[in-house]
């Protein structure tokens, strides 16, 4: 269940809002119109959590704060808190809701997303660049993460020829597989942040997923994992 709140004087403008269900919550609070702050807590049975939860809603209404039932939960961005990581309550609806599976919240699994050393830094460097510039350039972000903080080259897709792409690895490998790791991290990454995604990143994530199975000695060619990452991203429909 979400939701939200807001306290108005003539020093103050802030929102605090909760989602909570099953054993967890989470709580996005702040100056009215920025990122705010997110924080996330677990519980060993439903019942401790719905208390907990009540227990906040009352005491923000105590200190003034009014239940907006018209709050935007969409028009937003999402940051997952550093304490407890991946969540999908600390991610956008949308990709919660599309993204369901439990492989899009692994840090852990090298295959997916975010769970690659490149892939969860992929995101820790756009959560720290977003918070900056709340309008960051996602489609120019893997390029820029790779030459400029990384100093290695980013080697976009352009070609899924077989032959072509493992002629290419024998000089390029390593390149080759951070700028496909960051960029499909990334396009993965505007959605969970933001709701949406641009045509053009979410086609070179998809390219980028296809040409890193392609490459000789990849441990994840032509698995199920991959073929979902490319099936879930091919059919979200919120585009820029």
């Amino acid at each position: 269940m979400k939701r939200a709140f807001v306290y108005k004087d003539e020093k103050s403008y802030k929102f605090w809002w909760i989602d909570y269900s099953d054993c967890s919550f989470a709580v996005n609070y702040g100056k009215y119109g920025s990122i705010g702050k997110f924080e996330l807590k677990e519980f060993d049975i439903e019942e401790d959590c719905q208390k907990e939860a009540e227990k906040l809603i009352r005491s923000k209404i105590k200190k003034g704060y009014v239940e907006d039932g018209n709050f935007n939960f969409f028009d937003r961005l999402y940051i997952d808190s550093d304490e407890y990581g991946l969540n999908p309550k600390t991610s956008h609806p949308r990709f919660a809701e599309h993204f369901s599976d439990e492989m899009y919240y692994s840090e852990g699994d090298e295959e997916t997303p975010f769970g690659s050393d490149e892939g969860n830094d992929t995101l820790s460097f756009i959560f720290e660049a977003i918070r900056k510039n709340p309008n960051l350039d996602f489609s120019d972000f893997p390029r820029k993460l790779i030459e400029q903080d990384w100093e290695m080259e980013y080697i976009p897709v352009d070609t899924l020829d077989a032959d072509k792409v493992k002629r290419m690895a024998a000089d390029k490998e390593m390149d080759m597989i951070q700028s496909d790791m960051v960029t499909y991290a990334t396009a993965f990454a505007q959605i969970k942040i933001t709701g949406s995604i641009s045509s053009e990143l979410k086609e070179r994530g998809i390219k980028a997923i296809k040409r890193l199975a392609l490459i000789e000695g990849m441990p994840w060619n032509e698995n199920e994992i991959q073929s979902k990452m490319i099936e879930d991203l091919q059919s979200f429909s919120f585009i820029l």
